[in-house]
């Protein structure tokens, strides 16, 4: 099969198999759940047959994998859609094949393991806290059952679909079109236990502020399209057209090209979570821990950065490599803030996942900032190891959570958050399996050097910023690299090492093939991927394995960064952060006992209370923005414009209608039409045959002399006007 065909067929099994599932399995669960996987493998098989061609084409960046056709007509030309795939789409194409197979897989385990996290409040299932008794006589809490089983395959396969879509596009429109597909899946799937009001809450809070920045980025595609008359790659990144961008003036100072970018960029601040738009993404732990992997490392905030770096050429227009045009500072900026904003706050979180999300904020900044200073393919290069490394971490998340929810079933605890840190502790004998795959994935977020693709990854961002003279950055993406080592390693210590703090945890079991051999996959390419970009002249390895990644990803854009030349500085500062956070987060919760408070709490005072309850973001929100909104709706707009303006008139209207009505009736229709054209009209038709009724004689021959006398008048008038 030619691979521009096969590029076509990538994201259609996935929405085949949403359809069959929707249509005509969804009683049957175990045939929808071998649908969803099924598409899932068939979408990785072609995944992993495109990018191994790719890799076999010399100068894929200049001589992609492309095709398109003609889709809506525009007067004498057509508006074209196709696919296309360079080197930084191979490489997403990589790990999106990858990571949805091993999440598809891992929700077979997740759905049928037990009772997952939040059961008691899903519509359709048995009573919180029922019981029955197993063949010993003892009596056991009735694991639960997805009722909604083959509904959430559906879900996630168009999920799966969305994504497909995005990364193959060739252009900006059908790359949008995946866009909204995965904001939707999102509502769906965060709100999937919608038994659940904070479910519930969590899908709106996703959907609109997500929505937030999708119009900014709705608008930088209508004004792309008004100044190019194309959303096209190869037409948009061209060299006439991005000159021409350029040099056209726009709005704040700003040219068209970077303009455009920003207004491109503001729909990447909310799809992946960036300051201001990051408080849905903590929110997103209510749906089910797949949905969240799917979330926070195979889809969804992935393609905000993805599209990021694929318009890099826009906001990077007319830059010399030296400085920062204004749009690429704004960006290096939100992106190395929120790396650190996010990383305080996951120090203080106890939720198990609630840490992984603040922590896949603070990486997305990374990736951000990397951006921002020019260093796009160390930015793609920690998109890639980063969504090995964060899926292993929320699916490994959701085995301890299901182990301890093994604990609850067995000791009848439901008192006992299973989700709770501080409610866990010496897991890594009850889950061995979890427990060494989560620390390799925790080694690889740490940046644990050497042995990990996180440390390579973070350490070329380093390099860039401190290569590049980008001092602020770095400094602030060092801080927050040791905050992230630090709550690692106290994830970590709290979930597993130690003694169990609880009778629930105490009880807990590792979780069954489908959901541990994912784990292991996973665990494979958290540590592997990072040897494909180690640095050239890095001490002792450095010419070992060729720098394949930035190599083959750097030449995906016209503008091709050079790579740095190599410091100990920035080695040194990496190393530091990394081995300093996890020493010092291993030092902190070594012995925390059962029911102890938090050790930093007691360090940080009111400061810890502040980073816990996230700066009161939520807060400042629902006071600025909610309230309001929900005021203007119910007053301003309800009782002031509808029922007092929009009613008033309306009334009006009904009141004059009235009137006018009446006064029709009493000089109009009373007077002339009821008595002179209704009774005159009856008073005329009944004189006349009251008087006419005297020639009904019955006589025959008065009939017939009157017939001969008209015959008479009538000849003699048509004699005297024709024939005279």
């Amino acid at each position: 099969m030619a691979t521009e065909t096969l590029i076509w067929l990538l994201p259609l099994p996935p929405l085949l198999a949403f359809f069959l599932i929707v249509l005509f399995t969804n009683r049957n669960k175990a045939l929808s759940h071998w649908i969803g996987v099924g598409a899932a493998a068939l979408s990785w098989l072609g995944s992993m047959i495109v990018f191994v061609r790719a890799l076999g084409v010399e100068h894929l960046g200049e001589h992609p994998f492309a095709s398109a056709i003609n889709w809506l007509p525009l007067g004498d030309t057509w508006l074209k859609i196709g696919v296309r795939i360079d080197p930084l789409s191979a490489v997403v194409l990589f790990f999106v094949g990858w990571t949805v197979f091993m999440i598809f897989l891992y929700s077979v385990g997740y759905h049928n393991y037990g009772q997952p996290e939040g059961d008691h409040d899903r519509p359709g299932l048995p009573p919180h806290g029922a019981t029955a008794t197993d063949e010993h006589g003892h009596e056991h809490a009735v694991p639960s059952v997805e009722p909604m089983y083959s509904r959430f395959f559906a879900f996630i396969g168009l999920f799966a679909f969305g994504m497909y879509t995005l990364v193959v596009s060739d252009n900006l429109l059908t790359l949008f079109v995946g866009w909204e597909i995965m904001g939707l899946c999102s509502y769906l799937l965060i709100g999937f236990w919608y038994g659940k009001k904070s479910a519930r809450d969590a899908a709106i809070k996703a959907f609109m502020t997500t929505r937030i920045g999708d119009v900014f980025m709705l608008l930088g595609i209508a004004f792309l399209y008004t100044a190019t008359g194309s959303l096209s790659y190869d037409v948009v990144f061209s060299e006439r057209v991005l000159h021409a961008l350029a040099t056209t003036p726009a709005f704040f100072g700003l040219t068209a090209a970077g303009m455009i970018g920003l207004l491109l960029f503001i729909g990447a601040v909310g799809k992946s979570a960036q300051w201001p738009l990051h408080v849905w993404l903590p929110d997103a732990m209510e749906g089910p821990t797949p949905v969240s992997a799917m979330i926070h490392a195979a889809t969804m905030v992935s393609a905000g950065v993805y599209m990021t770096i694929r318009i890099f050429p826009l906001f990077s227009a007319g830059w010399d490599g030296h400085g920062l045009t204004a749009t690429m500072s704004i960006i290096a900026f939100i992106g190395a803030f929120t790396a650190l904003f996010a990383a305080t706050i996951a120090v203080a979180q106890n939720d198990i996942k609630r840490v992984l999300a603040y922590s896949t904020i603070s990486q997305l900044g990374y990736m951000i900032a990397a951006i921002g200073i020019g260093a796009y393919v160390a930015a793609a290069f920690h998109l890639v190891t980063h969504a090995f490394f964060k899926a292993l971490l929320f699916l490994g998340s959701g085995s301890v959570i299901h182990g301890m929810e093994h604990g609850v079933l067995h000791t009848g605890d439901h008192d006992v958050d299973p989700q709770d840190m501080f409610n866990m502790g010496g897991l890594y004998k009850k889950m061995p399996v979890t427990f060494w795959t989560f620390l390799i994935g925790g080694f690889a977020l740490s940046g644990f050097p050497l042995v990990t693709a996180g440390f390579w990854s973070k350490d070329e961002i380093f390099a860039d910023a401190f290569g590049h003279g980008h001092m602020a950055v770095f400094i602030t993406l060092a801080l927050a690299a040791f905050l992230t080592a630090f709550y690692t390693m106290r994830q970590i210590t709290l979930s597993f090492l130690g003694k169990p703090r609880t009778g629930v945890a105490e009880h807990a079991q590792e979780t069954p093939w489908t959901m541990t051999v994912p784990l292991m996959v996973l665990a494979i390419f958290a540590v592997t991927f990072g040897w494909v970009g180690i640095p050239e002249h890095f001490p002792g390895l450095g010419g070992l394995l060729p720098n394949w990644f930035h190599e083959f990803v750097g030449g995906t854009l016209a503008v091709r960064p050079e790579a740095v030349a190599f410091s100990m500085a920035p080695l040194l500062t990496s190393l530091g952060v990394a081995l300093g956070g996890l020493f010092f987060g291993w030092l902190v919760y070594r012995k925390v006992q059962a029911g102890a408070v938090d050790p930093l709490k007691k360090v940080l005072g009111p400061v810890h209370t502040l980073l816990e309850n996230k700066y009161y973001f939520d807060e400042a929100y629902d006071f600025l923005f909610v309230k309001p909104a929900y005021w203007l709706a119910e007053t301003f707009t309800y009782k002031w414009i509808d029922r007092g303006l929009i009613d008033n008139i309306l009334h009006s209207f009904g009141r004059a209608a009235t009137w006018l009505g009446s006064a029709l009736r009493n000089y109009f229709d009373l007077p002339f039409i009821n008595r002179f054209v209704g009774d005159g009209s009856a008073a005329v038709v009944r004189k006349a045959g009251s008087e006419l009724r005297y020639v009904e004689t019955g006589r025959i021959q008065q009939y017939m002399i009157a017939a001969m006398s008209t015959l008479i008048v009538v000849g003699a008038l048509l004699y005297y006007f024709f024939l005279a």
